[in-house]
């Protein structure tokens, strides 16, 4: 994620892009989410949900994600779980290529950059993340029986 090439994908000025997202359920949960500053209702009743718009590593396209989020300070932190899979999401893999990306939380749109959790962290930030939400500590277990140590991203405002 050192990568520090190209700007946001779109000026937090500017309206939302539309979600370049296939997955169904995903499209759903961002059309609620921007319907009501922020808000999701059903299983997401009460979690901490952001959108987090990256730029495809392929296609350069706009792909936008609902994701849990950690508040860290003045920064955000994403967990690249997959529901515990062997492999990392698409947007991390798009946050390798290209680490600017924008932030939607509540009604507020801005840029952020992603950095990897400083080891030095990483457990604190489990710790408080498994408390928030237990269903993490599942995700974690079934990533490390498959050999994947689950990144932690910190997105951090730009300007």
């Amino acid at each position: 994620m050192t990568n520090t090439a190209t700007g946001a994908t779109h000026s937090p000025a500017s309206p939302a892009a539309p979600p370049n997202n296939s997955n169904p359920f995903n499209l759903r949960v961002i059309e609620e989410f921007r319907a009501n500053a922020g808000r999701v209702g059903g299983q997401f009743a009460g979690t901490k949900l952001l959108l987090l718009t990256t730029r495809g590593a392929r296609s350069g396209l706009p792909r936008t994600t609902p994701l849990v989020h950690l508040p860290d300070g003045e920064r955000l932190i994403v967990f690249a779980s997959n529901g515990g899979a062997p492999a990392a999401p698409g947007w991390f893999h798009n946050l390798t290529a290209t680490p600017e990306a924008v932030v939607e939380v509540g009604g507020e749109r801005y840029p952020v950059r992603a950095r990897l959790v400083e080891d030095s962290a990483r457990e604190a930030v489990w710790e408080r993340q498994i408390t928030a939400d237990p269903a993490f500590a599942e995700f974690r277990r079934r990533a490390l029986a498959s050999g994947r140590d689950i990144p932690l991203v910190a997105l951090e405002r730009v300007g």
